[in-house]
Order: C-alpha cells, then structure tokens, then sequence
C-alpha cells in the first residue's frame, strides 16, 4: 500500500467529510473513504479499513457473498499486514482480516491457501497468549478441523490435546468442553489412537452425567455420549463394557420416557445428537475419494465452506444410488442387500445432520428416512442373521435417539429396548443374536 502521503487534498476531504457526514454512509463509501486516510494516517486508519473491508465482503443487505469478496478480503489482509508492527492493535486486526479470508480462500476451493493462514492465525495466538499469560491459544478449533479435513489425523489429534488440556480445568463452561472434547475423542480415534480415545470418551460421559445430575445439561446428552460410548467399545472389541455402557443408556432413557427433561435446552440437545451422529456414521460412510471429508467430531460450523457444500449436495447423488439399487437388492440380496442398508444409512445420516443444520432437525424431513432404514434392517436381518441382527440392533439405536432428540421418548424407549434384545443384553430377551426378529415396526 502506499503511505508516501502523495494524495490530493480534494479526495482527504471527501474523505473525512463522508465520515463526519450526519447521514448513513454504505460499506462502499466508507471504505473508498478509509483507503484514502489510510495513506495519510496509516496509525490511526489502515486497521478501520481492514474491518471496513471485511463487512463490504459480505453484502448484509441481501444476505450473500459479495462478488468480490475473496478480492475485498484479500485487500484487508494486506491492510492489517500494512500496519506498524510495534502498534498493539496490528495483532488483532491481522487475525480477524486472517480469518475472514481464509473462509473465503475455502468457499472458492483454495484450500491450501486457507490451511495456510489457518497456520499464520494460531502463530499470531501463540504469540499473544505467550504475551498474555492466558493458555487457551484462539484458533485451534479451526486449525485442527483443516488438518483432519486434509486427513492429518495425529496433528489434528496433537492439537486438540492441547486445547483441551488448556480448557479443561475451567470445566464445563456452558458446553464449550463438551463440544471439544467430542472434537478431540474423534481425532484420537482417526488418528488410531484408540486408547486415547476411549479414555476421553469415559471424560466425556462423566462430564456428561455430573452435569445432567446437577441441571446444568440435559439428560439426552447423557444419554447420546453414553451410546457413542458404547459403540466405541464395540468397534475397539470391548464388547462386555459396551453392554454394560448401553445398561446405563437405558435407566436414562427410561428415565426420560417417564417424566421427560427437567429443563428445556432448545436446540442444544438436538445439535450434539448430530454430531455424535456423524461420528457414529462415519464407519460406515464412503472412503474419502472425492474429496476432503468433514472432522467427525465437529459440528458443521466448524466445516470448511466447500467440504460442507460437498457433504451435503452428496445427499441427492446418494439417493439416487438407494433408488437404483433397491431393486437389485429385492433381485439378488446376497449382493447388494448389505451395501444398500449401508447406502441408506449414511444417506439417513447427512439428511439429518442437514436438517439439523438448518432448522435444529426437522422432523418430518427425515423420519421416513429413519423408519425406511429400520425396514431395510430388518429384511437383512431376515436374510442373514448372524450379521444383520447386530446391523437392525444398530440402526434401531439411530432412530432412538432420532426419537429422543425430537423428545418422543416413549417411542425411543421402544426402539431401544428393541435393540437391546436383539444384542442378547435385554432383561427379558424377545430375541438373541443369530435369531430372526419378530415382524413388528
């Protein structure tokens, strides 16, 4: 930028006179204003017009992306980067400007170049943490998102270690823990580091339960923190202490079916459904071909803007690959009977998370959905039951908590206890593992 202060009096001005104006200046008007203060005065001007820049990149009026955007952004990183470094205000200015831009470097599909200021903004934290004495570094919620959606798993892990470590004896602070350590607890477990993860999901479900217990979060996400748990447990071969887990997951829910939350979370309860959904999907989901995947334990606002654009447009391709296999599967079900089941559930999963995202989960979009995927089970279950049984107790467990996250606890119960029988772990089994379900919904 130039700051020789060659600029013609006329435009200074203007300048200042469309700021001291008494009327409503447009974004446009003050920034054509602050870019030419900002030559003459760099101290007093350059960080106004770096945020000047940032709100004209997003046209509030209308609601949408400005068509230059990336540019404008662009522009107000080189204006924070313009300022002295020795003025305390650069450090703070640099990093919103970093952070503004590298949303927009994502949504055009830069993504190096995001991850790239990702990087700059933790070292900017770094700095001003080691200067403040404060622990928890800003940033790294997003820088460990960029890593695992690039699939650099143990960074992403080692991260996320650190900001936990650095949270976690504020406790739970109105969710904010919980939230990083669901983030955390998947990143160990990309990462391979499966001990790790099952000791930080035990953190989580006793967070979980201390604060259910006391008021200061609700039952449903007890309830959700214990059933990931347990599927955990299942994947890692602990199969004796996921039933034991799944126990406890059912006096809550019998719990909620009886006298339902004491409070109510709005929301809240509904958005940690999703993410827990997403992780427990996951496993089951398409290997990472087309592209970068989302991290499995965040929720969708920590995404990049092009890997949640891509997750969720992949909900029309999937259901037109359901539709299409459906009768192959009638045809031939030893074939395609298993991977349709896996088709719908992970297409089951991103409508809801979807929905979730947008409306904090409407119901009627994807209960057919729920309840499709639990007829598919079953036929699977019929065709092959050594394996299918364990998919329908699944999958029975996925429209539970469906169930319970739009407080229909009665139901969820139904579904639950259901699964359980199938598992062989209910009290009064109506059926074990290795036997054909009885013909009910």
């Amino acid at each position: 930028m130039n700051h020789s202060g060659k600029v013609d009096q006329d435009d200074i001005v203007r300048a200042r006179n469309v700021l001291l104006a008494s009327g409503r200046r447009t974004p446009r008007e003050e920034v054509d204003a602050y870019r030419v203060l900002a030559q003459v005065s760099p101290a007093s001007y350059l960080p106004l017009l770096a945020r000047a820049l940032q709100r004209l990149s997003y046209d509030t009026g209308s609601g949408k992306r400005h068509a230059s955007s990336l540019a404008l952004c662009e522009e107000a990183v080189a204006a924070a980067r313009s300022i002295d470094p020795a003025e305390p205000a650069r450090a703070g200015a640099l990093y919103q400007a970093l952070n503004t831009c590298q949303r927009e470097l994502y949504t055009v599909g830069r993504r190096a170049d995001g991850l790239a200021m990702r990087a700059e903004m933790i070292a900017i934290s770094r700095a001003q943490a080691e200067l403040s004495g404060v622990p928890v570094v800003n940033g790294l919620h997003e820088w460990a998102a960029g890593l695992s959606e690039e699939g650099r798993y143990a960074e992403a892990a080692d991260v996320l270690t650190e900001l936990v470590a650095a949270i976690l004896p504020g406790g739970p602070r109105s969710g904010a823990l919980a939230w990083s350590l669901l983030e955390w607890i998947a990143a160990l477990h990309d990462a391979g580091r499966s001990d790790e993860a099952l000791a930080a999901f035990e953190t989580l479900v006793n967070m979980e339960a201390a604060e259910a217990a006391n008021g200061g979060d609700s039952i449903a996400c007890h309830l959700y923190s214990l059933i990931g748990y347990a599927r955990m447990l299942d994947t890692h071969g602990r199969g004796r202490q996921a039933a034991l887990v799944r126990q406890e997951a059912l006096t809550l829910l019998t719990e909620l079916a009886d006298t339902g939350e004491r409070n109510s979370w709005g929301g809240y309860q509904a958005s940690f459904w999703a993410v827990l959904l997403t992780f427990s999907g996951a496993e089951s989901d398409r290997p990472a071909s087309d592209g970068p995947r989302p991290p499995s334990g965040a929720a969708p606002i920590q995404w990049s803007p092009d890997v949640k654009q891509r997750y969720f447009d992949s909900r029309h391709t999937l259901r037109e690959e359901v539709d299409t296999l459906a009768p192959r599967a009638a045809e031939d079900p030893d074939r395609h009977l298993a991977e349709l089941v896996r088709l719908h559930r992970v297409l089951t999963i991103r409508s809801a998370v979807y929905w979730q995202n947008r409306t904090h989960l409407s119901a009627e979009q994807v209960r057919s959905l729920f309840d499709d995927g639990v007829s598919l089970a079953r036929r699977l279950s019929q065709h092959d039951p050594a394996e299918g049984t364990r998919t329908l107790a699944g999958i029975l467990i996925d429209r539970s908590t469906f169930h319970t996250a739009t407080s229909e606890f009665q139901p969820a119960l139904a579904d639950f206890r259901q699964a359980l029988s199938y598992l062989g772990e209910a009290n009064e089994p109506t059926g074990t593992p290795g036997q054909r379900p009885p013909q009910d919904s």
